[in-house]
């Protein structure tokens, strides 16, 4: 009985000791642990993250319509657009998708890469290569193409691609717009040095 009364006795004393200290090195731990993370690196890419977003202000799938003086409404949509840090009526998109319905039931759509739309003088120039179809069964493709606003007129201002009802040619510019006179209708003019590759047999005509 004393030999276990000595035992225990020298275990208690032990556990005084062992106890604390091993509490004292699980708070050191921590401590350590806690210094190895600085919070304000945390901080700073925080605030880095909200002047990212707050200073960055573009809008995604924006949607425009507009009716010209002619009386041609016209729908843009985009993938995202932003607008220029030096001019509050000036704005970039992407992906942009442009549809013409003139008042004689003509239909154009145009698709183009990038877009810099200029509010100030009521024009669009598409950019990063262009496709234009229009309900006649023109496709034409271009490197740019500028359109209006507030008229219908569109101008590739280059070298044209097309395929259509009358066979494949290339020009140095086409143009859509009204044609002069009250009662003109519009029309689609391929100039500047127009070639046309024709062939009947695509087109359906019997020889």
């Amino acid at each position: 009985m004393s030999g276990t009364g000595i035992t225990y006795t020298r275990l208690v004393n032990w556990l005084k000791i062992i106890l604390p200290a091993t509490a004292l090195v699980l708070l050191s731990l921590m401590f350590l642990v806690s210094k190895s993370i600085d919070p304000t690196t945390s901080l700073t890419y925080a605030r880095i993250n909200l002047e990212e977003l707050t200073g960055e202000q573009k809008i995604t799938h924006p949607k425009f319509s507009s009716v010209t003086k002619d009386g041609a409404a016209i729908q843009f949509q985009a993938a995202s657009a932003a607008p220029d840090s030096g001019n509050s009526n000036h704005f970039k998109a992407l992906d942009l998708e442009a549809n013409i319905s003139t008042p004689d039931g003509a239909h154009v759509n145009i698709i183009a890469s990038a877009a810099e739309i200029d509010g100030t003088d009521n024009r669009v120039n598409l950019s990063d290569g262009v496709t234009l179809h229009t309900s006649t069964d023109y496709r034409i493709s271009s490197e740019t193409l500028t359109a209006t606003l507030d008229s219908t007129y569109v101008a590739s201002n280059g070298p044209v691609e097309a395929t259509g009802p009358m066979g494949d040619l290339s020009a140095g510019d086409v143009v859509i717009s009204r044609a002069e006179g009250a009662e003109g209708g519009y029309v689609l003019v391929f100039k500047d040095g127009v070639k046309l590759i024709y062939d009947p047999k695509d087109k359906g005509i019997p020889q």
